[in-house]
Formats: C-alpha cells, sequence, structure tokens
C-alpha cells in the first residue's frame, strides 16, 4: 500500500544544501481569531534553524485559503523538497487530498502527512477508501500521539508518533505549591468541547468554595450562549469570566492567575492547550477521551475523570483544593509532561524523518 511504508528514497540534485520545506495547514500568523497551529510552529522552528521555509496558507476564507494553498503548490513550491500537510478529517480533509496529490505530480515532491484531531478515528474507518488513496501518497505517516497511530497501524501503516511541540521558551513556569479556587477552562465553546461541564463543576465546587472563578476563553461555535444561560440558571454567572478568544498575551495571562485547567472535552486528541497549561505549571483535570490517557498520567500529572460526569470533575478538583501536597507534585510533574513536548526534545525525530526523505540534503 503506497507510499506509508519504510523506503530508501534519494535526493534527485545531490547538492550539499538544507532541504525547503513546505508547510500546508492555517497560518494564522497574527490574527486574532485563531491559535498558532502545529504547522505554523513548526515552521517558524524550522526557520529558526535557517531552513528555507514556505507556508500556506493565512487567509480567513475557507474557499480563499484553499485555492491560495493549491496555487502555492502548484506555481510556487517548485523548489520545495518536503511538503509537510496537516491532517484533519471532515471538511479539511479535501485539503489533504488536493495537497498530497499536487504534490506528487508537481516536481515528485516527498510528502510527510502530519495527522490531528481527535476525531481522525472515526472519520477514517467511515471513509477507509478515500482516508487510504490520500495516505497511500505519503512518504512518512506522522501522528502527535499513539491515539491516532494506534487506529490506523492495523490498515498496515508505518506511523511515527512526534508529540505536538511547544516553544517553551515562551511559558513562564510557576512552581505553585498550593491550589487557588480559581479555574481555567480554554477551547471553543462547541459541543466536542462540553463547556457546560465547565459550568457545572464550578457550581459544585462553589458550595464548598464560594470564592471560586472560572476564566472561560475562547471563539463561540455554538454554545457560547447556552453556557451563560446555564450559569444564570445555576446561579454562578457572576463567578465567570467570558473572554472571548485568548491570544498569546491573554492566555499567559490566564494561566498565571489560574491553577487548575478544566478539559472537559468528550473528542480529543492530543491537545496543545493542555500542554500549554502545563508548561505553565497548572494541573490538568480532564475527562479520559480519546488520545487523552496518551498524553496525561492520571495521578501524576493531571487528574483524569469520565467525559460528562460532574461529581467526578468536582471531586477532582475539590481534592486538589484540599492536599497543597499532592497539588503542588502534580504542578511540578505537569511541567516535565510539557518539557517532553519542548523544540530540544523533538527537533531530533523531525530531524530523522527528514534526512530519511532526503539523504543527499544537509539536515541540520
Amino acid at each position: 500500500m503506497g507510499g506509508r511504508k519504510r523506503t530508501d528514497p534519494s535526493s534527485s540534485d545531490g547538492q550539499d544544501r538544507q532541504p525547503i520545506l513546505g508547510f500546508v495547514g492555517i497560518h494564522a500568523g497574527r490574527r486574532t481569531d485563531q491559535p498558532v497551529s502545529q504547522n505554523e510552529t513548526l515552521a517558524l522552528l524550522f526557520e529558526s534553524l535557517g531552513y528555507r521555509v514556505r507556508r500556506t496558507s493565512a487567509i480567513k476564507n475557507q474557499l480563499f485559503r484553499t485555492l491560495h494553498q493549491l496555487f502555492a503548490i502548484t506555481f510556487l513550491w517548485r523548489d520545495v523538497d518536503v511538503v509537510v500537510i496537516a491532517v484533519f478529517s471532515g471538511k479539511a480533509f479535501t485539503m489533504a487530498d488536493f495537497a498530497s496529490l499536487l504534490s506528487r505530480r508537481i516536481g515528485h515532491k516527498k510528502v510527510i502527512m502530519f495527522m490531528h484531531g481527535g476525531n481522525l478515528p472515526v472519520y477514517g474507518p467511515a471513509n477507509r477508501r478515500r482516508v487510504e488513496r490520500v495516505f497511500n501518497r505519503a512518504d512518512r505517516l506522522l501522528a502527535p500521539s499513539e491515539f491516532i497511530a494506534k487506529a490506523f497501524r492495523p490498515w498496515g501503516y508505518d506511523i511515527t508518533v512526534i508529540p505536538n511541540v511547544l516553544n517553551l521558551t515562551r511559558y513562564p513556569y510557576v512552581e505553585r505549591t498550593q491550589a487557588r479556587p480559581a479555574l481555567l477552562w480554554m477551547r471553543t465553546f462547541h459541543e466536542h468541547y462540553d463547556p457546560l461541564l465547565a459550568v457545572e463543576v464550578l457550581a459544585r465546587v462553589a458550595e464548598e468554595h464560594p470564592d471560586v472563578t472560572l476564566d472561560m476563553g475562547g471563539s463561540d461555535h455554538g454554545l457560547l450562549a447556552a453556557t451563560e444561560q446555564r450559569a444564570t440558571a445555576l446561579g454562578v454567572v457572576d463567578r465567570i469570566t467570558f473572554g472571548g478568544y485568548l491570544d498569546f498575551e491573554a492566555k499567559l495571562a490566564a494561566f498565571a492567575r489560574n491553577d487548575l485547567f478544566l478539559n472537559t472535552n468528550v473528542v480529543d486528541n492530543m491537545p496543545v492547550s493542555v500542554l500549554e497549561a502545563s508548561a505553565c505549571g497548572l494541573v490538568p483535570v480532564a475527562t479520559d477521551v480519546g488520545g487523552i490517557p496518551d498524553l496525561l498520567t492520571d495521578g501524576v500529572n493531571s487528574l483524569l475523570v469520565p467525559a460528562r460526569d460532574v461529581d467526578a470533575m468536582s471531586d477532582a478538583v475539590l481534592g486538589l483544593l484540599a492536599d497543597p501536597a499532592r497539588y503542588a507534585e502534580l504542578s511540578r510533574n505537569a511541567r516535565l509532561l510539557a518539557e517532553r513536548s519542548s523544540w530540544t526534545a523533538v527537533r531530533p525525530l523531525w530531524r530523522d524523518e527528514i534526512q530519511a526523505l532526503c539523504p543527499d540534503l544537509s539536515v541540520p
């Protein structure tokens, strides 16, 4: 089955130069409504090493963004050696389809597919013929977690796990010895992320900690009004700050004023937001769905609870507020977890993949 298997590819030009990399995905840049994607983070980090990097696209409109991506691959990237395509499920999978097809037809470029999104293991089996056709164009298939890798290895694919990367120098770590009743939730207001559970937990915790607060950051994808209504009905709306989408500086401020990170998802893979919070020393209290158990270790760097279980998540929060020693240990270990996603740790894994694809080029 094609490009998924390990081979011994060779470079066509044999020159002593670094490979030119092209990253296909959402590159939000300075936009205020979209977080920095993994592909964008990787592009910036490779640039910092001196690589020549192409990227597409920062255009907000989905149709125009897709057209820009296709134009770039077809006409502007003829010198690119390796195309790195961010692969998501649903409508976004179409981009991986087009981008991989064009990359193969224009200049015979090497293709790395980096799989993301907690719903991909569901989308794949439901669309197996199409997904296999696209995956077979890849020279390398990568995943940020075992959760996704395990979903597709039974199909015969050789998948390498490379964690999502953080530029840890941007995330100040503060040693925390005791948890304040200050909770942070940060995702989009969408059914996959169950923001209503965070409000329910707040109401339960308020029964024992009347001074508890909850920051809720994220764009509205359909559930903001329902979340506000539920908070009003429970009498806790005045304890919640609805901050909208949080840019990087706003996120750092939120990490500084809170101690517990609620991850209430019902669908998830390897959320960068959890890594960001952990890097700053917050302790995640998370649902054990999707790839979360592959990322977090219950009782070591986090507490894991069943999805949609308000009692379990509330008890976990209350337990950490009552036990400073345990909280402090989990906080230290959360930072250690984030350090496994540092560029220092992740860069050699990417280097190995690129070197295997471009053995005759100089890969720093």
